[in-house]
């Protein structure tokens, strides 16, 4: 088993790395550290259970068969995040969601007050987010990831990414009866 301890003692990149030299496990292992993270990004970017298991499994398989094009400027997690949410985006171009997200995945009982209509009504205000703001606001303000981070994995300038965030947090507010 010294083999299998071997690669949990390897960072991502050297793992993405042997994974391109061929080692047959090396992916898995990139999987099992990265595979939870990347379903609660998809679960919130898409608001859908069956939806963003299929963008994390299609996210996957991409990163999977192209990993040889990582050029290692960002971390492997940000070149993953951004692979799983573009198949967020491009599935949600293609199809909205059918069905609604229970309240009890989405906050992960992060909700201190228990109030499950406030949950349902944060859950309502950003699905009528438009996909950009969403993303921003999931990845951000759910996630704590950076700005920077944040427009590596969109694709998009840091001032982009806070000028969505600002949007996307001012339309929730409204929508809420949240006051300033």
């Amino acid at each position: 088993m010294t083999g299998v301890r071997a690669l949990t003692d390897r960072s991502d990149a050297e793992l993405l790395a042997a994974h391109c030299a061929g080692d047959p496990d090396a992916f898995g292992e990139i999987f099992r550290r990265h595979k939870d993270r990347m379903w609660a990004v998809a679960v919130r970017v898409c608001g859908d259970r069956e939806l963003a298991a299929d963008c994390v499994q299609d996210g996957f398989i991409a990163a999977y068969r192209r990993a040889s094009s990582f050029r290692g400027e960002s971390a492997v997690t940000t070149w993953l995040h951004r692979i799983v949410v573009n198949a967020c985006l491009d599935r949600l171009r293609r199809a909205r969601p059918t069905s609604p997200l229970p309240d009890h995945e989405l906050w992960d009982g992060a909700d201190s007050h228990g109030s499950t209509e406030v949950r349902l009504d944060v859950r309502a205000a950003l699905d009528r987010l438009p996909e950009g703001q969403r993303a921003a606001l999931v990845l951000v303000d759910m996630h704590g990831l950076s700005v920077a981070e944040t427009a590596q994995i969109l694709g998009v300038a840091e001032g982009t990414v806070k000028s969505r965030c600002a949007r996307g947090r001012e339309a929730m507010a409204q929508w809420l009866g949240i006051r300033p």
